[in-house]
């Protein structure tokens, strides 16, 4: 039987920290199954899902947490329940840079019990006056009962006080 380890892994970035971490994880028996790893204020910062066999599974974290160059938290999930979310939806948000905006913007998606799938921010310079602007899109998942034009509204209101521009769409499947 093969459980999941999530792992999230970080260390001042420098080549060759994904090789010790990809060498590490098949020496184990382990696959690499998906990822998300970033360069974040000089620091190589990530997080993976490996398959691995469950009888590996304990000495795969041990060898693991014995990286010298890199911090390891690796988590088991056995991933065995199946979504409760059907609905799809991509959220857009470009503004003025300020504290508190992705806090505003979780707390109504919560309270529409919208679930984050994928959150991507980041920063730039306004094209004219050099402001920092900030960015962010998700991925969300809401049930069949989401009240969308609600959530809509809740959103433009939060747009209207934080001078930004969100845009929220639902992704429909063929």
């Amino acid at each position: 039987m093969s459980v999941f380890l999530v792992l999230t892994v970080i260390g001042d970035d420098k080549p060759g920290l994904v090789e010790q971490l990809s060498v590490t994880i098949s020496r184990h028996q382990g696959n690499w199954l998906e990822s998300s790893m970033s360069h974040l204020a000089g620091k190589f910062a990530g997080i993976l899902k490996v398959s691995i066999p469950s009888n590996q599974a304990d000495a795969l974290k041990a060898a693991l947490g014995n990286l010298s160059q890199l911090k390891v938290i690796a988590e088991t999930s056995v991933d065995a329940t199946p979504k409760q979310f059907n609905r799809k939806l991509t959220l857009n948000l470009v503004g003025n840079d300020r504290i508190g905006i992705v806090r505003e913007v979780s707390q109504v998606l919560a309270k529409h019990t919208v679930n984050v799938e994928k959150l991507t921010t980041f920063t730039s310079s306004a094209p004219m006056s050099g402001d920092v602007l900030f960015h962010a899109k998700a991925e969300l998942e809401a049930d069949a009962s989401l009240d969308a034009p609600a959530l809509q509204r809740e959103l433009e209101q939060l747009s209207n006080d934080l001078i930004v521009d969100i845009t929220l769409d639902e992704i429909i499947s063929a």
